[in-house]
């Protein structure tokens, strides 16, 4: 769904990540939502001795995106990096998808991510007598294959 008008952009509050289409809570935080293609570089000589530098699109290249989230109880993403620890490749692959959405909540955009696994765990925050601040999970996905739908 196009936005309300053509002078307007899209803000960055109103998303949504899933993991095999189970939406993940309190999710705070997206970045590296960024898709690559290698570029190759070749040189050629011209009939006329002339020095020519081409560049031909390469291989699409796989990427990451981190998330935060705020820290539950919740044991199924350190669960996941478990499996990834002990090589259980089949089992520790899954989808995701992050939706982007406009200011009354229509979608925007979707990334579909294919070949997902989780890269690291790491919790945020600082532990400090007294705090009232959040703690936070963060995590990296890595990917294979992105599309936008």
């Amino acid at each position: 769904m196009p936005l309300a008008d053509a002078m307007d952009m899209a803000t960055a509050y109103s998303f949504s990540v899933s993991i095999d289409g189970i939406e993940v809570p309190y999710v705070i935080e997206v970045s590296g939502l960024k898709t690559e293609v290698d570029m190759v570089t070749y040189q050629e000589q011209a009939k006329d001795g002339k020095y020519i530098a081409r560049q031909v699109m390469g291989r699409v290249k796989p990427g990451q995106i981190s998330i935060t989230r705020g820290l539950t109880d919740s044991k199924t993403i350190t669960d996941w990096l478990k499996l990834v620890m002990q090589g259980d490749i089949k089992g520790a692959r899954k989808t995701a998808e992050v939706c982007l959405y406009t200011s009354n909540g229509e979608q925007l955009k979707r990334l579909n991510f294919r070949n997902v696994w989780i890269k690291d765990v790491e919790l945020g925050g600082s532990l400090k007598a007294g705090s009232t601040d959040p703690l936070t999970e963060k995590f990296t996905l890595c990917w294979d294959e992105m599309e936008y739908a």
